[in-house]
């Protein structure tokens, strides 16, 4: 009995389908890895404005004591000991606020460089997710030319693939 004919092309799937899957495992990873990431400074994120909030609050708390003072000054209180003792306190509240705007500012820059930050590892994360998508669209298209024995459809599966490679590139290197 004879062997039927090998179909070398069936082989070429086979290599190409492994090579697309590993690629496919990758852009998963490293699409994981970044979501991670996302997840890590939207924390972050929330944590600076928390922090912001808590700065503001204690700012305000501030100003209405420096104000209460300032008022409380405003009745000439013949008492010298009193007035020395009111414009010492109306002068520390006034370092305190413009120290606590100093740091809400630098916590508001800090926080929206996590939000730049986070774009970034979006973009990332998307170009890796849409790569495994296309990925394995190619691999099952692969998958199914084998089975019914239609180069054309491996062909439609590796053009497919070839555009996940595409946007797996694009994930490492953003250029789009």
């Amino acid at each position: 009995m004879a062997e039927p004919p090998k179909e070398t092309w069936l082989q070429w799937v086979a290599l190409t389908t492994t090579i697309l899957a590993v690629c496919a495992a990758i852009s998963s990873l490293k699409a994981s890895s970044y979501s991670t990431k996302v997840q890590i400074q939207t924390t972050k994120e929330a944590n600076h404005w928390a922090y912001y909030q808590s700065k503001s609050i204690k700012e305000y708390s501030f100003r209405l004591s420096r104000d209460i003072l300032t008022y409380a000054n405003l009745l000439k209180t013949p008492n010298p000991q009193v007035q020395e003792f009111l414009k010492a306190k109306i002068k520390d509240y006034s370092q305190e606020i413009n120290k606590l705007n100093q740091e809400k500012k630098q916590i508001k820059t800090e926080a929206e460089n996590f939000i730049k930050e986070q774009e970034v590892l979006k973009r990332h994360n998307g170009a890796f997710a849409l790569a495994v998508m296309l990925l394995q669209i190619g691999i099952m298209m692969s998958a199914v030319a084998a089975l019914i024995r239609r180069k054309s459809m491996w062909g439609a599966g590796l053009a497919l693939s070839a555009v996940g490679l595409v946007y797996m590139a694009n994930g490492f290197f953003l250029w789009f």
